[in-house]
């Protein structure tokens, strides 16, 4: 490292340096360790799909991207890359291994090492934040907020260690909420210490290609171990296409400006920005193993409607959550295309959503055409309508 090994947190807000902020190689290296947390989910879910078995994806879930976002929002402030930095990366990074590790039983045998290991990433956190604390004092009522909302999850999620199920998984939730609305209600904090306006969408960017990545895999796998079919290979280059259209629609919409509203002290529509990210990265891992099923099932007359309903369902969610963040990026200067291109896939996911209650009678192929054609058409119409807007500006 070619700066002291050890260096006090410092404010990053981004503004006063006049260049845009890129993530590091330890948050790059740190990312990979989730690869191989939403691995794990994606297979959990692949070997119950069920309602049973959704249910436990989203609670398990939901606590590991939590801690990517802790860390995240953490580095995005104070991070300096320094030689404690990378010490209590390195812990987070094991514990979120033991997550991984713990997640196949992660409700039943394996819940009390699932808790422990959470609370464990979860106070790696809080010491990060009470330093920066101590070396930032314009961001001590924020931390002050931060820790305190942190330290009473994590006391839910301890406590649940002598509780039984399913009053354990139930303070889960309890702990999990409280972390996630900490933060409402400090708009007038957020007015002075703003999150770096690029550095916070990359993050979040590169996490939803995690996930992206993963139903590429989920699509490889399934190929890989089907037999060379006409069929199999129609739905796999569907499911491909589905991927991809997801990759345009997000990427072409994903932008700073929600972080802008922050600067007026709107932390409401930052936050629906930001945890909408939590529902999309669920989809997206759920859709990759919707695909996989449907290639394994794609010579079948068929599709179990349990099957047909995580496929529909996780592509539904997939539109609707792309619509509310396309929305929130447009919210700032009230542009009514961006609305009209959020109609567009809100039209989409309503689609594929009826398609998931009454297409029953749909063989495998159909269905997957039929919805991939949706997403198709949401790219389409998402171009005709940015290049029709770019016409009438030059006019």
């Amino acid at each position: 490292m070619n700066k002291k090994l050890w260096q006090p947190p410092r404010l990053r807000i981004g503004e006063d340096r006049g260049e845009e902020r890129r993530a590091t190689w330890l948050e790059l290296f740190y990312d990979l360790i989730f690869v191989v947390a939403i691995a794990e989910l994606a297979h959990n879910l692949s070997q119950n799909v069920s309602l049973a078995g959704i249910l436990g994806f989203v609670a398990l879930f939901t606590p590991i991207w939590s801690c990517w976002l802790g860390a995240t929002f953490y580095a995005t402030l104070f991070d300096t890359d320094d030689l404690s930095d990378r010490l209590l990366t390195l812990l987070q990074m094991i514990l979120i291994a033991a997550l991984a590790v713990n997640v196949h039983h992660g409700l039943s045998s394996s819940a009390v090492g699932f808790a422990i290991t959470y609370v464990g990433a979860r106070s790696i956190l809080i010491v990060q934040f009470l330093i920066a604390k101590y070396h930032v004092p314009i961001a001590r009522p924020l931390l002050n907020r931060y820790i305190l909302g942190f330290s009473l999850g994590a006391s839910f999620w301890l406590l649940s260690l002598f509780v039984p199920a399913p009053w354990r998984f139930g303070l889960w939730a309890v702990g999990l909420i409280v972390e996630f609305i900490a933060p409402l209600g400090t708009g007038h904090f957020a007015t002075q210490i703003t999150p770096d306006i690029s550095h916070m969408p990359e993050r979040l960017g590169l996490f939803t290609m995690i996930v992206l990545g993963e139903s590429v895999a989920a699509v490889v796998r399934g190929v890989a171990q089907k037999e060379w079919i006409f069929s199999s290979t129609v739905v796999a280059l569907l499911g491909m296409s589905i991927a991809f259209s997801f990759w345009w629609l997000y990427f072409d919409s994903i932008d700073g400006s929600p972080l802008e509203t922050m600067k007026e002290g709107k932390v409401n529509i930052f936050l629906t920005w930001l945890y909408s990210h939590l529902l999309l990265a669920m989809g997206l891992a759920a859709t990759g193993v919707a695909v996989e099923h449907m290639i394994f099932k794609s010579a079948v007359n068929v599709l179990p409607d349990n099957e047909r309903l995580l496929f529909c369902g996780a592509v539904t969610l997939c539109l609707m959550i792309l619509a509310v963040i396309n929305l929130t990026t447009c919210i700032l200067e009230k542009k009514r295309q961006g609305k009209v291109l959020s109609a567009y896939r809100l039209g989409a996911g309503a689609f594929v959503l009826c398609l998931g209650i009454a297409g029953k009678s749909l063989t495998p192929v159909a269905l997957i055409a039929l919805v991939a054609s949706a997403c198709v058409l949401a790219v389409a119409l998402d171009l005709f309508g940015k290049s029709r807007s770019q016409i009438i500006s030059q006019e």
